[in-house]
Protein backbone atom coordinates (compact mmCIF):
# COMPACT_ATOMS: atom_id res chain seq x y z
CA UNK A 1 0.00 0.00 0.00
CA UNK A 2 1.54 3.75 -0.78
CA UNK A 3 0.90 6.29 2.13
CA UNK A 4 0.39 9.76 0.31
CA UNK A 5 1.68 11.57 3.58
CA UNK A 6 2.95 10.76 7.23
CA UNK A 7 2.59 14.22 8.46
CA UNK A 8 -0.88 14.56 9.82
CA UNK A 9 0.76 11.31 11.82
CA UNK A 10 3.58 12.67 12.94
CA UNK A 11 1.37 15.98 13.78
CA UNK A 12 -0.76 13.86 15.93
CA UNK A 13 1.28 12.02 17.85
CA UNK A 14 3.29 15.26 18.39
CA UNK A 15 0.24 16.37 20.15
CA UNK A 16 -0.34 13.03 22.23
CA UNK A 17 2.60 10.99 22.50
CA UNK A 18 1.08 8.25 23.35
CA UNK A 19 -0.20 7.36 20.12
CA UNK A 20 3.59 7.61 18.55
CA UNK A 21 4.23 4.14 18.85
CA UNK A 22 0.76 2.59 18.14
CA UNK A 23 0.72 4.72 15.15
CA UNK A 24 4.06 4.08 14.06
CA UNK A 25 3.28 0.27 13.91
CA UNK A 26 0.32 0.91 11.84
CA UNK A 27 2.29 2.47 9.02
CA UNK A 28 4.48 -0.42 9.16
CA UNK A 29 1.59 -3.11 8.91
CA UNK A 30 0.02 -0.58 6.36
CA UNK A 31 3.23 0.07 3.99
CA UNK A 32 3.59 -3.53 3.68
CA UNK A 33 -0.39 -4.45 2.90
CA UNK A 34 -1.72 -5.42 -0.33
CA UNK A 35 -4.97 -4.80 0.39
CA UNK A 36 -6.93 -5.80 -2.71
CA UNK A 37 -10.34 -5.44 -1.20
CA UNK A 38 -12.43 -4.06 2.67
CA UNK A 39 -12.06 -8.10 3.24
CA UNK A 40 -8.00 -7.70 3.60
CA UNK A 41 -8.10 -5.34 5.96
CA UNK A 42 -10.71 -7.21 7.89
CA UNK A 43 -8.52 -10.23 7.71
CA UNK A 44 -5.54 -7.99 9.49
CA UNK A 45 -7.41 -5.51 11.76
CA UNK A 46 -10.64 -7.63 12.51
CA UNK A 47 -11.68 -4.17 14.44
CA UNK A 48 -11.56 -2.13 11.62
CA UNK A 49 -14.78 -0.63 10.23
CA UNK A 50 -15.10 -0.50 6.80
CA UNK A 51 -17.72 2.55 5.88
CA UNK A 52 -18.75 3.99 2.28
CA UNK A 53 -16.78 6.05 -0.20
CA UNK A 54 -14.04 3.41 0.78
CA UNK A 55 -12.95 5.01 3.90
CA UNK A 56 -11.87 2.37 6.84
CA UNK A 57 -11.78 3.43 10.52
CA UNK A 58 -9.14 1.98 12.70
CA UNK A 59 -8.93 1.76 16.30
CA UNK A 60 -5.72 3.63 17.46
CA UNK A 61 -4.44 2.69 21.04
CA UNK A 62 -6.75 -0.02 22.35
CA UNK A 63 -9.50 2.01 20.60
CA UNK A 64 -8.56 5.25 22.57
CA UNK A 65 -8.25 7.01 19.24
CA UNK A 66 -9.43 6.86 15.76
CA UNK A 67 -8.10 6.56 12.57
CA UNK A 68 -10.23 7.55 9.71
CA UNK A 69 -8.32 6.68 6.16
CA UNK A 70 -9.44 6.58 2.45
CA UNK A 71 -8.59 3.20 0.53
CA UNK A 72 -8.27 3.08 -2.90
CA UNK A 73 -8.83 -0.73 -4.39
CA UNK A 74 -7.99 -1.65 -7.99
CA UNK A 75 -11.60 -3.06 -9.06
CA UNK A 76 -10.70 -3.87 -12.39
CA UNK A 77 -7.88 -3.74 -15.01
CA UNK A 78 -8.72 -5.22 -18.53
CA UNK A 79 -9.92 -4.80 -22.32
CA UNK A 80 -11.89 -2.59 -23.20
CA UNK A 81 -13.80 -5.91 -24.36
CA UNK A 82 -14.06 -7.41 -21.06
CA UNK A 83 -15.16 -4.35 -19.56
CA UNK A 84 -17.86 -4.40 -21.85
CA UNK A 85 -19.01 -7.37 -19.67
CA UNK A 86 -18.95 -6.06 -16.24
CA UNK A 87 -21.00 -4.45 -14.19
CA UNK A 88 -18.58 -1.40 -12.62
CA UNK A 89 -21.25 -0.96 -9.56
CA UNK A 90 -21.00 -4.51 -8.53
CA UNK A 91 -17.12 -5.67 -9.07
Amino acid sequence: MRIISRRALREFWAKYPDTEQPLRAWYANVKRADWKTPSDVKAIYRNASIIENDRVVFNIKGNSYRLVVAIDYIRFVGTHQAYNKINVATI
